[in-house]
């Protein structure tokens, strides 16, 4: 799943998973990041809102509770197309992404125990209720009421999730702008994996930033680690 501002496109032409997928026998799907062409006056306004940032949630608020609802999509539409016309294993699910696509795969593992084998991300947005671009989101789909917001955190998931072990893999450049800027607060994801006692690895690549750069450099070490429990 793709951050901010991107298309499945994104990753289907930048990240160089090709041949690790093929070498793995693994089926990769790479979905929008938000519903396109509503016609939902304010969704073209801005690139941390609406078009192309949809952030995974069921929105609840008009007028985006009808059309965006990325949370459900991804955790249910999708995979049952996908079953219904390709020779998939219902059972063996994993998921990645990046940015708020990062944020979108912690959630939807966290939210869904047992449903994914693994789960990792680049760069993700981890605890959106305490940085600007998850506030911005989460007031406008899911409203004023803060509570609410916490459905969607991962850093507040992880306090409660209970369901089978789940091993995380993360990538964070260090030079990232966005950390710098105190977007992606991994840290505190961190801080709760621990308390919880929930496996994550935590790698801070040194000289990456935000960019598909990134991913492309490491793109191959998390289909390795997808493949481990998909082929278990």
């Amino acid at each position: 799943m793709t951050g901010l501002t991107c298309t499945e496109q994104n990753f289907i032409t930048k990240a160089a998973f090709h041949e690790a997928a093929a070498e793995h026998e693994l089926i990769l799907v790479a979905p929008d990041t938000s519903p396109r062409g509503c016609s939902i006056d304010g969704e073209e306004e801005s690139w941390d809102f609406g078009t192309g940032a949809g952030f995974y949630v069921n929105a609840t608020e008009e007028p985006w509770k009808t059309n965006y609802r990325m949370y459900s999509y991804i955790v249910e539409e999708l995979p049952h197309l996908i079953n219904a016309n390709f020779p998939t294993d219902p059972d063996r699910m994993s998921i990645f992404g990046h940015s708020m696509g990062g944020h979108g795969a912690l959630i939807c593992a966290l939210k869904n125990p047992g449903k994914y084998k693994t789960v990792s991300a680049f760069a993700p947005i981890c605890n959106p209720i305490q940085c600007p671009w998850g506030q911005k989101a989460f007031s406008g789909y899911l409203g004023s009421e803060t509570g609410k917001w916490e459905a969607y955190d991962a850093t507040e998931l992880v306090k409660t999730y209970s369901g089978p072990q789940l091993d995380i893999l993360i990538d964070q450049g260090k030079d990232d702008q966005f950390l710098a800027a105190g977007q992606l607060l991994p840290d505190n994801f961190i801080a709760a994996c621990t308390e919880r006692k929930i496996p994550v690895v935590f790698r801070l690549q040194e000289g990456y930033d935000h960019s598909y750069f990134f991913i492309t450099s490491f793109i191959c070490n998390h289909i390795e680690h997808h493949a481990k429990y998909l082929h278990a």
